[in-house]
C-alpha cells in the first residue's frame, strides 16, 4: 500500500537580505540582516512535512550542482530523514539559487532574483523514473523548470506528459507553480491540469491561469471570484481537489461539488518576521491533510496554521511546527 510523500523539481539556496523597503531603480537601501538557507518548492515542501515530526515517508527528487550549495542540500535532506535516492548530482552545473529581497515592514514583500542553474537541467525521464512507494507526488515549481516547461505536441507542454505517466504508475500527482509576471501560465499550467489530483496554488498564480483578477481595485480579496476560478480550474481538469491561498485565508473546492472558504487567523504586521516560504508551509499542510483523509475545512484550517507558523521565522522553514503545536493551536481556536 503506497504511503508518503514525494516532491521533486526546485532546490534553491536562498540567500534572503532584510531590507526596510525596495528601492527606486537606481537607488540604495541598505541590508539589515542576511540569513542562507536551501529553498524551492521540493526542499521547503518537506522540510515543513518532516518537522511535523509525524512519520511520514518523504522522499526528494531534482537536480542540484557539485558544489557547495549541492552539498547543503544533500545535507538537508540527511539532517531530516528525507530519501535522497533520486536526486541528481551535475558535475558540470551549479546549484540554482535566490537573491531574495524582504521588506522587514509592512506586508513582508518579497522580491526574487533567480539564477536558474541545475534546477534548468531536470528532464522528463529524470522525473517519472522516480521509483517510490509514495502515495502523492508533487511536482513544482512549474515556471522554473526548463525542460519540464517545454512544449510537446502531444500533450502541450512536456510537465504533462510527465504528470499522465506519473499517475499511470500509481501516484496522485499535485502540483505548485512559482509567481511571476508574464502569459505563460495558460500555456503551461493549463495543459497539466488533465493529470494533475490537487492543484494547490495562490491568487495571483489562479488568476494569472484564467486571464482574471481576484482583487478589486483597492486590492481586496474577492471570495466569490476566488471560488468560481477554483471551480473552473476543477473543471478544466481531471483532479479531485483545487485549494487556492491569500494572506486572508484559503478557498477550496472538491469533484464532489464541495466549496469551502476558511478565513486565516491574520498575524499582526509586526510580528511577521518574513513571508518566505509561507506558501509551501500551506502546500505542505494541504497535502498531509489530503494524505491523511481530512475534511475539505480541516484540511484548509490545517494548512492555513501551518502557513501562519512560518511567518515568524527569517528562512522558509525555520518556524515549520510540529503536528502538536499546530493540533494544540486548532484546538485554542476552537473554544
Amino acid at each position: 500500500m503506497r504511503n508518503g510523500i514525494m516532491a521533486v523539481g526546485s532546490w534553491i539556496v536562498d540567500s534572503v537580505k532584510f531590507i526596510d523597503t525596495y528601492p527606486t531603480k537606481g537607488n540604495l537601501v541598505s541590508i539589515r540582516s542576511e540569513r542562507i538557507g536551501v529553498g524551492g518548492c521540493s526542499h521547503n515542501v518537506l522540510v515543513d512535512l518532516a518537522r511535523l515530526d509525524c512519520g511520514l515517508p518523504l522522499y526528494a527528487g531534482g537536480c542540484i550542482g557539485a558544489d557547495e550549495k549541492g552539498k547543503l542540500s544533500l545535507a538537508e535532506c540527511a539532517r531530516y530523514g528525507i530519501d535522497a535516492a533520486n536526486m541528481h548530482v551535475l558535475e558540470d552545473e551549479h546549484t540554482s539559487y535566490s537573491d531574495v529581497m524582504s521588506e522587514i515592514g509592512g506586508t513582508s514583500t518579497r522580491t526574487f532574483f533567480h539564477y536558474r542553474g541545475a534546477n534548468a537541467c531536470l528532464t522528463e525521464e529524470m522525473v517519472t523514473s522516480c521509483d517510490t512507494q509514495a502515495r502523492i507526488f508533487l511536482l513544482g515549481y512549474l515556471l522554473l523548470l526548463d525542460k519540464l516547461d517545454e512544449a510537446d505536441a502531444e500533450y502541450g507542454v512536456v510537465a504533462a506528459r510527465a504528470l499522465d505517466t506519473l499517475q499511470k504508475k500509481g501516484y496522485k500527482t499535485a502540483i505548485d507553480v512559482v509567481s511571476e509576471e508574464g502569459d505563460r501560465f495558460r500555456s503551461i499550467v493549463l495543459p497539466c491540469l488533465k493529470y494533475v489530483d490537487y492543484l494547490i496554488i495562490n491568487e495571483v498564480e489562479a488568476g494569472a491561469c484564467l486571464g482574471v483578477a481576484l482583487r478589486d481595485k483597492e486590492g481586496r480579496i474577492d471570495i466569490q471570484k476566488v471560488k468560481r476560478a477554483a471551480s473552473c480550474l476543477l473543471e478544466l481538469g481531471s483532479g479531485s481537489i483545487v485549494a487556492i491561498h491569500f494572506p486572508e485565508g484559503g478557498v477550496a473546492v472538491s469533484r464532489d461539488g464541495e466549496q469551502c472558504f476558511v478565513p486565516s487567523d491574520m498575524v499582526p504586521a509586526e510580528e511577521i518576521v518574513s513571508a518566505v516560504g509561507a506558501g509551501d508551509a500551506f502546500c505542505a499542510g494541504a497535502l498531509y491533510s489530503i494524505h491523511e483523509g481530512y475534511s475539505l475545512k480541516q484540511m484548509l484550517e490545517f494548512a492555513n496554521a501551518s502557513a501562519r507558523f512560518n511567518l515568524k521565522s527569517f528562512d522558509a522553514t525555520s518556524g515549520a511546527p510540529a503536528l502538536s503545536e499546530i493540533e494544540r493551536y486548532l484546538e485554542s481556536r476552537a473554544i
